[in-house]
């Protein structure tokens, strides 16, 4: 705690680390290790508030940081919940107990380094942020602009968390703590342990450091949505000649005579207004809108991750210091997915005297009587780890009075293994009820009785109903590995204005490949009844929804995990053969990358207040070496291809002290994105014409693609008008050249059973799409000093985000030609986001209740082959989040936490949420109690 006794303290500590942090902030914590100056702990909400604000204020760059309350005791349950708090940063994809994506200012492309190290996950070029356990963690920086020191990749940001080290500390220190983490979805209580032992002692030949850290983290969860399908035309009840009543129309139709009717894949759907129509054989004919299917998934799993951290240091003398560091996080997935799926699309027996329901003013189908529809049940099990680990060696020497430098070289491997099962089980139906919209986006369904036979058709979970349908056997890989040399240097000058010139190279040496595999079957179903086999196979869920729906409670599914359990068994069922269980390479990649920069600081007065500031130029080039495997439709057959890019990206920032308590910064900075190794791919795959519409269909990558580059522009006015407090606001800009997008075009192929080539549309991903984003970013902490005694303690941390976001989406005709440009919002961007902490913290005790809110955004594109809008959007979505702890004694405290209090329902819709709703999803509370002594 943040207690009386220490509140001087704590305000000297304050003021003498400003320098140090500025110069850690600026790859220059070799002389603050060096220098041998007591580190005081300052805990508590309001201490590290205000290490956070110190961080931001004394770096060049424009940056947000948080810093743990203290040791082992970060905010949240993981890295991503923390950041949801910082100005900017906004969250998404919540599920399995957790969030897991992080956006800063709208854009995921995020660069996360872990003390300074470019860190990756399996073959891809980031880390998984969710599986770095926040109880390994001392800080966490996330920079919004760029140093030239810094790695040029990451056009949203860069995220480096720091982990701790030996000479961090005093002396000898031992943490340990341990929380039962209960979700109430899951209805199990989970374990998150942690424990840190760290020492430094002098020996003859220097000072020596040891720590350890390990974590462990088990997450048991259950996540339940249901989701109204994509949009297609039907009949009315007057339908055109050659078509029954409510019949559904298919793009091409063999009783029309001008083909195609209507057109899939429209920016904005088929028209939805009453009265619309399409034209049939020269009529126009009046149409329904409604959906194909309606489905339901019960995900239910559990989830480890171990991790542990080893840091070693030795300073043989007070110009010299050597540091080894290993570094590993695990992850371990077993996840079954209960899904039932129905299609709602038949136009049999249709009951004309009882017609569909539809949305006031529109064509749109609200609510309908299906009749004999066909549906399966799935049951889904994927399980999945990874391992990864970091080792590094680096010393930091200082040649002189002026002139220090620093290397290292480090070694990191990654590995990703995956297997899915998966088993349907299928009926047709007597009849059902379904309104796609039954309360706030919400669909329901109900399944009818047929009067005439004995069975009970609503009773999903009797196995009698049912038939034993397909079986999927697929597994994958995917691994990483890389050998990086740095070596920095920083003369200390008093040239041409400079004060300080950073200079540095980068060697960064990364091979990655990916394997796979999917089960050829000699029988794809086996047509008999689900009650024939073991009665272990059946997995019957319970609750779903947790009373929220209209919607059957329950189901049964094939089980997963008794799939697995006797996997031997089903394979040779099916008649799976075990060459199909080899997994076959789909690509290998070694990719070479150097830099270099340099940078220099600057200061001086202007008006007769300090200006500083510093100006650097990065040089970057990758050239990528890849090999192809076409699995899919000739194993024997490889491809060859190389990417090569480089860029120039120069970064100025400058900072104006208008009073010793009011900063002004403005920043210009360039960044990139290289494309991701799967999007290289030079292999193309064709389908043939067979609707007899002309041409073709023809899908790949692109070895050409190049990187995404972007030009950022920030200007800062930041108050420090008190201890812990400050009042502070940014002006931005992105300007995006060069986003990865599919084109199309036309090219001629001759197939194996074709006499000629003949014509493909080809879609492969090119850098044929820009984007612009503008923002402000406005952020208060503030604790008053001039409360009633009993409020004495309490404060607030606030922010909000408001974007504006353009991205030009390149339109085709349907023989590939480019017609013109879309402008839509940038994928993934609320144009506002806030958040509001109530914190109250009194001698032993602190209290913290967040509040988090996000307007919508357009999250992806649905496949171009339905009528509905393509654009599926997320609809706004909040957090109420609570946290206290309370020394129990000066080294042990206790604390307690709730997350998504409110056990918020989260939804998406296309592009018109009152009559297009999509998706809607139930994820867990979660509450928390935990204990934690140090000594």
């Amino acid at each position: 705690m943040f207690k009386k006794t220490h509140i001087a303290s704590a305000i000297l500590m304050a003021v003498s680390c400003q320098f140090a942090y500025a110069q850690q902030e600026d790859n220059t914590s070799a002389n603050a290790e060096k220098d041998d100056i007591e580190v005081i702990q300052v805990s508590g909400i309001r201490g590290s508030l205000n290490k956070g604000l110190n961080i931001k204020r004394q770096s060049f760059q424009v940056v947000d940081a948080i810093v743990a309350e203290d040791i082992g005791k970060f905010p949240d349950n993981n890295v991503v919940e923390a950041l949801q708090r910082v100005t900017g940063i906004q969250v998404t994809d919540r599920g399995a107990g957790e969030v897991n994506t992080v956006s800063i200012r709208g854009l995921t492309d995020v660069t996360t380094t872990v003390n300074g190290r470019q860190v990756f996950t399996a073959s891809g070029r980031n880390v998984a942020l969710a599986d770095i356990p926040a109880a390994l963690l001392e800080s966490v920086d996330v920079f919004k602009t760029r140093s030239a020191s810094q790695v040029g990749s990451g056009i949203a940001g860069q995220i480096d968390i720091k982990t701790q080290r030996p000479f961090n500390f005093d002396g000898s220190k031992v943490v340990v703590s341990a929380r039962g983490v209960y979700q109430d979805q899951a209805e199990e209580v989970d374990p998150i342990l942690s424990a840190l032992a760290s020492n430094r002692w002098e020996s003859g030949m220097g000072e020596f450091g040891a720590l350890i850290n390990l974590s462990y983290a088990e997450t048991n969860y259950r996540d339940q949505n249901m989701a109204a399908g994509a949009m297609v035309p039907f009949m009315t009840l007057n339908p055109a000649a050659g078509f029954a009543p409510f019949e559904r129309i298919f793009p091409s139709n063999g009783n029309v005579s001008e083909s195609p009717i209507w057109e899939p894949g429209l920016e904005n759907g088929l028209p939805y207004q009453s009265g619309s129509t399409l034209n049939i054989n020269g009529v126009p004919t009046e149409y329904y809108l409604s959906r194909d299917a309606v489905f339901s998934n019960d995900l239910t799993g559990k989830r480890e991750r171990p991790a542990a951290n080893l840091s070693l240091q030795w300073r043989p003398n007070s110009d010299s210091q050597y540091t080894f560091e290993a570094f590993y996080n695990g992850y371990r997935n077993e996840s079954f997915n209960s899904l039932s799926f129905t299609f709602v699309d038949w136009w049999g027996n249709v009951d004309t005297q009882n017609p569909p329901t539809t949305f006031d003013g529109t064509n749109i189908i609200k609510e309908r009587y299906v009749d004999a529809p066909y549906g399966f049940n799935s049951g889904d099990l994927n399980v999945s780890k990874t391992d990864s680990y970091v080792f590094a060696l680096g010393g930091e020497w200082t040649i002189n009075d002026n002139f220090n430098l620093s290397s290292e070289i480090y070694y990191q491997d990654s590995q990703y293994e995956t297997e899915f099962l998966a088993m349907r089980s299928d009926r047709v139906a007597y009849g059902l009820n379904v309104d796609f919209n039954d309360k706030d986006g919400i669909p329901a369904l109900e399944y009818v009785d047929n009067p005439d036979t004995p069975a009970n058709e609503a009773d999903l979970t009797d196995t009698s109903q049912w038939n034993v349908a397909q079986l999927y056997d697929n597994g994958g890989n995917r691994k990483g590995d890389s050998l990086t040399f740095t070596l920095d240097g920083e003369l200390f000058v008093d040239r041409l204005g400079f004060d300080e010139i950073g200079f540095g190279i980068k060697y960064d040496s990364k091979g990655s490949s990916e394997a796979s595999r999917e089960s050829k079957f000699l029988v794809e179903t086996l047509g008999q009844p689900f009650s024939s086999l073991d009665a272990g196979l059946a997995a019957v869920n319970e609750d779903f929804f947790d009373g929220k729906a209209n919607w059957p409670s329950s189901w049964v599914a094939p089980s997963g995990h008794y799939i697995q359990a006797n996997r031997g068994y089903f394979r040779e069922l099916y008649g799976i053969e075990s060459e199909s269980l080899v997994l076959e390479k789909t690509f290998d990649v070694d990719e070479k990358a150097y830099s270099a920069y340099i940078q220099g600081n600057f200061s001086s007065t202007l008006f007769g207040r300090d200006i500083d500031g510093q100006v650097g130029l990065r040089y970057e080039n990758a050239k990528i070496d890849m090999t192809f495997f076409d699995i899919d439709q000739n194993p024997t057959d490889v491809s060859f291809a190389d990417n090569s890019s480089s860029a120039w990206l120069p970064s100025f920032v400058v900072r104006y002290h208008l009073s010793e308590d009011l900063l002004a910064r403005a920043a210009y900075t360039q960044t990139i994105r290289r494309p991701e190794f799967s999007q290289l791919n030079s292999f193309i795959y064709y389908t043939e014409d067979v609707t007899d519409i002309g041409y073709g269909t023809a899908n790949g990558g692109n070895p050409s693609i190049k990187p995404v580059e972007s030009k950022n522009y920030d200007l800062t006015l930041e108050w420090y008008f008190a201890e812990a407090s400050s009042l502070y606001g940014t002006l931005f800009k992105r300007d995006i050249e060069g986003f990865v997008y599919g084109s199309n075009r036309i090219i001629q192929y001759q197939g194996p059973d074709a006499t000629e080539p003949e014509d493909y549309i080809l879609t492969q991903p090119n850098n044929s799409s820009n984007g612009t984003l503008d923002g402000l970013e406005l952020g208060l902490v503030y604790f008053p000093d001039n409360l009633p005694d009993w409020l004495m303690g309490a404060g607030i941390q606030a922010s909000a985000t408001l974007l504006d976001s353009k991205q030009d989406l390149p339109k085709y005709n349907d023989v590939g030609e480019l017609v013109g440009t879309d402008s839509r919002d940038m994928f993934g961007v609320s144009k506002s986001s806030y958040s509001t902490v109530l914190i109250y913290e009194r001698e032993d005790f602190d209290m913290r209740l967040a509040y988090l809110w996000r307007d919508d955004f357009l999250n992806s594109y649905e496949a171009a082959q339905f009528a509905n809008p393509l654009g599926i959007y997320r609809s706004p979505e909040q957090s109420l989040d609570f946290q206290v702890s309370y020394d129990v004694t000066e080294d042990l405290m206790v604390t307690f936490d709730g997350t998504n209090l409110t056990q918020e329902t989260y939804q998406s819709y296309y592009e018109y949420p009152t009559t297009h709703n999509s998706n809607s999803a139930l994820y867990s509370r979660t509450f928390a109690l935990g204990v934690r002594y140090s000594f």
